[in-house]
């Protein structure tokens, strides 16, 4: 590539939010048929994937009946598959299956309000895991349920979508870009001076953005699993909306948030989830078992402990950073 590349930005709408595409490259491009590409990718995920389209292909699954092999678009068998091949690296601990319980505790579509009043009424309940109850061909594009399942797939949908946005990048043989959906990024090559690319990690707070620190990248994907983003206060106490599929209610332990590098950005957040759920010991060391790059950060008290983790080795802990920071003005690293 020359050295006269030029900067390029677009972004736009997508599952709730916006994607955002950064990239280097000569003077000339079809700025306006890169564009379409990018939305139509992030549109085709979200008619796939999502639980607030009636008519997506996923809540045509979830209502399709059982013993019955359904044709599904290959994205989304895709997306399944590995879904079911990290629940069961994760002994469970990532399942598309709670989607039920997600309604229930009130964090879905059709979420009602929940109240200290029937909180009680979501006691855990024995229940079928994905990896159990659904069979993925993935040469034929089909699946076939063997129980009632509501699938979710929140926590893994949106890194697909980034993946997405990347590999429609690489068909217009672009070779230096970031692209994300939220903070879930994935980067290839570096920037024209041959810096990476720079990343924001967010510091889990509550109801206010602020940057912990930054990550480099270079064709790699980052992705999040936090409690700061989405929960429902019940007189004084916050559940967060990532639940246990072991219980079937919101976790119970003292991360705050875990984000991983991974080759995909499907894979990162799936993981992310995964680790979070395991908890703060079980989680680190599978993450340590399988070589992962893992950031783990935990709440202790008022104070937040980071748990770094690098092609499967335990870095230095970092520990006593307070939760309650001065406001700033700080905004996310620019690419």
């Amino acid at each position: 590539m020359s050295t006269d590349s030029q900067r390029y930005s677009l972004n736009g709408e997508t599952m709730g939010t916006r994607y955002s595409a950064v990239f280097y490259a000569e003077a000339g491009l079809d700025i306006e048929a890169i564009s379409r590409s990018l939305a139509q990718a992030v549109e085709r995920v979200d008619q796939q994937m999502s639980l607030w389209k009636a008519d997506s292909d996923l809540n045509r699954l979830n209502a399709a009946p059982e013993q019955t092999w359904l044709p599904v678009p290959k994205e989304l068998a895709s997306v399944l598959a590995t879904a079911l091949r990290v629940s069961q690296q994760s002994a469970g601990a990532f399942d598309i299956a709670v989607g039920d319980r997600v309604e229930a505790w009130g964090f879905g579509p059709c979420a009602p309000t929940i109240t200290a009043h029937n909180v009680d009424t979501l006691a855990p309940r024995p229940r079928l895991s994905a990896h159990g109850g659904l069979t993925v061909d993935l040469q034929r594009h089909q699946v076939r349920k063997h129980a009632p399942l509501h699938l979710n797939l929140n926590a893994i949908a949106k890194g697909f979508g980034v993946d997405e946005l990347a590999r429609c990048l690489d068909g217009f043989g672009l070779t230096r870009y970031l692209v994300g959906i939220d903070g879930e990024m994935r980067a290839r090559g570096v920037k024209p001076d041959a810096q990476p690319w720079v990343v924001a990690v967010e510091k889990p707070c509550r109801g206010r953005r602020e940057v912990m620190g930054v990550m480099e990248l270079c064709d790699a994907a980052i992705a999040t699993s936090g409690d700061y983003r989405h929960w429902v206060d019940l007189e004084g106490r916050q559940y967060a909306h990532t639940l246990d599929p072991a219980t079937g209610a919101p976790l119970c332990n003292t991360i705050a948030a875990v984000t991983v590098v991974a080759a995909s950005c499907m894979l990162a957040d799936a993981w992310a989830t995964a680790l979070m759920v395991l908890g703060e010991i079980e989680g680190p060391r599978l993450a340590q078992a399988r070589g992962m790059d893992a950031l783990f950060v935990l709440r202790e008290g008022d104070q937040l402990k980071e748990i770094s983790i690098v092609d499967g080795i335990l870095q230095a802990q970092i520990e006593n950073r307070p939760i309650q920071t001065p406001p700033t003005n700080t905004s996310p690293a620019q690419p």
